[in-house]
């Protein structure tokens, strides 16, 4: 059957189509997405102005569109950091069904965790062992290890790589100091989650799932994505350091002509590289697999679960109920 993805996230809003069944990887058939930062159309108060809503609802009319031209047999359309901490979300919600029949569900940061480090864990398999894996959005950074299907412990951090931008790194290229600062901002925030994971012990393997990992090994050395999914992609500690003071020192012009960097992460890409950087170097990682799977798979994997086993899947406390679908 062919189901489809709806992510609105911090950065972009993303419509993914998959052909999928029970028991088999599910093979991407085509997409429609739009560069749109909501956390751009934030006002003083924290809410998303009029223009941010419009903007959003004419997206998921033309996924919607998009979605049935396809035919596309059912609908998993979810939100996370970028609605979920607005002051006024909940009215967004309610406008958006209203306004689209499109009911998002807004995603816990654990749960979008947790249901990150499930897509990891089906990609890398049983052999991995234990997993840590790292994700990092632009709202939010996703820490969660496990050795099973889901996390033992699943963490959601305000450090993604859009809101630092947006909160810390005011000037193009940016100053010395506002640098050092978020460092300083970055470190402090990953303290306590950093404990509280390592208390689990050491992973087999550390895995990072994100466009922005994918940019920061592709700006190291990594394959391109046109070589496809089953190249083995890593990111060092050593070519990190190097490049998070070469990025610094960029403005997002110069930033646009390295490999793997699109025209909306050129601005972010430091604060992603500076958070990448801390989290390795807190862990005592020198180096990390990426995973070409994350958040909009594990959500496709589960449900393709619940349609063999109908019913939800077994979940830690902290994990939320996920289901919800739309069928066109």
């Amino acid at each position: 059957m062919r189901l489809g993805v709806l992510d609105i996230g911090s950065n972009t809003v993303h419509l993914l189509l998959v052909d999928a069944r029970p028991g088999a990887m599910p093979v991407p058939y085509a997409s429609h997405k739009r560069a749109l930062s909501l956390v751009q159309y934030l006002d003083a108060a924290g809410n998303i102005t009029d223009e941010g809503q419009h903007e959003l609802i004419e997206f998921i009319l033309e996924a919607w569109e998009f979605a049935a031209k396809h035919k596309a047999k059912d609908l998993l359309a979810f939100c996370t950091s970028a609605i979920r901490e607005s002051t006024n979300g909940a009215q967004v919600l309610a406008r958006v069904q209203h306004e689209t029949t499109i009911r998002l569900t807004e995603l816990t940061g654990e749960e979008e965790s947790a249901m990150t480090f499930f897509a990891v864990r089906r990609w890398h398999g049983w052999d991995a062992g234990t997993i840590l894996n790292l994700d990092i959005g632009g709202g939010s950074l996703e820490i969660a290890q496990g050795s099973n299907e889901l996390p033992d412990l699943a963490h959601s951090v305000p450090l993604g790589a859009g809101r630092l931008t947006r909160d810390w790194l005011t000037e193009d290229p940016p100053t010395a100091k506002s640098v050092k600062e978020l460092r300083r901002h970055i470190r402090a925030t990953l303290k306590e989650p950093v404990a509280l994971t390592q208390a689990l012990g050491a992973p087999n393997i550390v895995t990072g799932s994100s466009k922005t990992f994918r940019a920061l090994a592709r700006i190291t050395g990594a394959a391109p994505s046109s070589m496809g999914p089953y190249v083995k992609r890593e990111l060092h500690l050593t070519d990190l350091g190097l490049w998070s003071q070469r990025l610094s020192a960029m403005s997002s012009a110069d930033r646009l002509h390295l490999p793997g960097v699109s025209v909306a992460r050129t601005k972010q890409v430091l604060a992603g590289a500076l958070v990448a950087q801390a989290a390795l170097e807190l862990f005592k990682v020198q180096s990390m697999q990426i995973s070409p799977w994350a958040l909009r798979e594990g959500l496709i994997l589960r449900r393709l679960d619940q349609l063999v086993f109908d019913g939800p899947l077994d979940r830690p406390a902290h994990v939320g109920k996920l289901t919800n679908s739309a069928t066109l």
